[in-house]
């Protein structure tokens, strides 16, 4: 095994990757569980003793990790570049941990959102319904997040106190739009009744805007990418023009339609429940747009609603 020390030994940059992601998870049961022996780091992850301790070796040596066991938030700042990544401009040690959580959770909020979408398109109710069962992931991923966040403002007192607690509103946005997305699964689940073809390529068009919408949003904050914000504005009056397509299509059919009883005035009110989530979500992804402005360059965010802004203009 190669030790971990500030100037990569070797060429193997998936060993590096996988022993980098291993002292992650060991920092992370540090600053998170407080354990007070070594033993406990590695039976809690499963590792041996003695790979624990050649992690920790050069991080207690310079005083990073401090016996029993605690992590200098202060002095990780100077280490963290071993991770190989590239640090944003707002970016300290507490919000570096979190930060990959909130990527992890990202990763995890879009595959909900297009096994939801697939459900709907393949009128699938089992791929529905595992959909759905992401959300219990979802949900457990952002309360992760927002105890991380306590945790790092009452132990660290070097951290930006609203920088940290930003980090857990992008949290709270991330568990939102999966919850949206849930309207979507429910539908592909309880609905038996077919999307016209017409229909089914407006909600396709919605599903593929907000989409890039939420990747991008979440590159821009992930990434100090605020260049991007632009672009996702572009997608956001899309988003709203396709909104108003599918809500007269669902109109029009309504009205055409020979037979309106209670299923069936049920079936259109699911259905604009899906659209209204794609336009949330696209919506919410603004939001984080916004808070990226104000992570990185204190770009103050407005305290109306974006949905409100729009019936103003």
């Amino acid at each position: 095994m190669v030790d971990v020390n500030l100037s990569y030994q070797g060429n193997d940059k998936m060993t590096n990757r996988a022993k980098n992601s291993t002292l992650k998870a060991v920092l992370e049961v540090i600053l998170y569980d407080n354990p007070a022996t070594q033993d406990e780091i590695a039976d809690k992850l499963g590792l041996t003793r003695r790979y624990v301790t050649k992690l920790l070796q050069p991080m207690i040596k310079e005083g990073v990790v401090r016996r029993a066991y605690i992590l200098d938030l202060k002095k990780f700042d100077e280490f963290s570049e071993m991770f190989d990544e590239e640090k944003t401009s707002r970016e300290h040690a507490g919000t570096f941990l979190i930060k990959d959580m909130l990527r992890d959770m990202a990763k995890h909020i879009c595959r909900q959102f297009d096994m939801s979408f697939e459900a709907l398109s393949q009128y699938d109710a089992e791929m529905a319904e595992e959909a759905l069962k992401l959300d219990y992931i979802s949900n457990n991923m952002h309360e992760k997040i927002r105890s991380s966040v306590e945790t790092v403002i009452s132990i660290n007192p070097y951290s930006e106190f609203s920088k940290t607690m930003i980090m857990g509103e992008v949290g709270y946005d991330l568990e939102r739009i999966a919850d949206h997305t849930c309207h979507i699964a429910n539908f592909a689940l309880h609905e038996s009744d077919p999307i016209s073809e017409e229909m089914m390529e407006i909600l396709k068009s919605m599903y593929k805007t907000s989409r890039k919408m939420v990747n991008q949003s979440m590159e821009s904050f992930l990434d100090e990418r605020l260049e991007l914000k632009d672009k996702v504005m572009d997608y956001e009056e899309k988003i709203h023009e396709l909104q108003r397509k599918a809500l007269n299509n669902i109109a029009t059919q309504m009205a055409e339609d020979d037979v309106m009883d209670k299923d069936r005035s049920n079936y259109y009110l699911s259905l604009s429940h899906v659209v209204k989530a794609f336009e949330r979500i696209g919506d919410i992804s603004i939001e984080i747009i916004d808070t990226s402005g104000e992570f990185y360059r204190n770009i103050p965010r407005t305290t109306t609603p974006e949905r409100f802004r729009r019936m103003n203009l």
